[in-house]
């Protein structure tokens, strides 16, 4: 369905926080708005929040988060992408192109070399579109008191500059998912 011509084209704001009330406006109510209750994970919070507004509503979101990585035997920081979020009567319009774009442009300045995110299967196109690379091989994940927990959504990374390659090894998030 095409947008009124005469409405304002959508904008990305900065959120100082993003409530359940929040999420609620952009995905319902649901108990599992994600699909990614099966996972049996906990998941972190997300220190930095980017949305789309349109007409004053919520209809997009994506957050970011800096997290300690293991990667073979080296320890490096990624920044974790998260929460990315487009209403279902917004999808198809480029939504999450343009806040996972706009948090990417953030999270250039934020100092680490690469961004990750776990995504559910059907996900993968769209994030290829946008530039992400998935990951061969299982990747671990920090869990409540100390547990270690295979990660059974597909992990992408994307270099947040140019000539950065992801290194060889296999994969351990030095924390709870993001």
């Amino acid at each position: 369905m095409p947008e009124n011509p005469s409405s304002p084209a959508p904008v990305v704001v900065r959120l100082a926080a993003y409530s359940k009330t929040d999420q609620a406006e952009i995905l319902g109510s649901g108990d599992d708005p994600f699909g990614i209750a099966f996972t049996g994970l906990t998941w972190l919070p997300k220190d930095e929040h980017f949305a789309v507004r349109h007409e004053g509503r919520l209809v997009a979101h994506a957050g970011l988060l800096r997290l300690p990585v293991a990667i073979g035997e080296a320890r490096t920081e990624v920044i974790g992408v998260g929460g990315v979020a487009v209403a279902p009567d917004m999808q198809g319009r480029g939504l999450a192109r343009l806040v996972v774009t706009a948090a990417l442009e953030h999270a250039r300045t934020m100092g680490p070399r690469h961004a990750l995110l776990f995504c559910r299967p059907p996900l993968v196109p769209l994030y290829a579109r946008l530039g992400w690379h998935p990951l061969d091989g299982d990747v671990l994940v920090g869990q409540p008191e100390g547990r270690l927990a295979t990660m059974p959504l597909r992990t992408m990374v994307t270099p947040l500059h140019n000539g950065d390659h992801w290194p060889a090894g296999p994969v351990r998030l030095l924390s709870l998912p993001m």
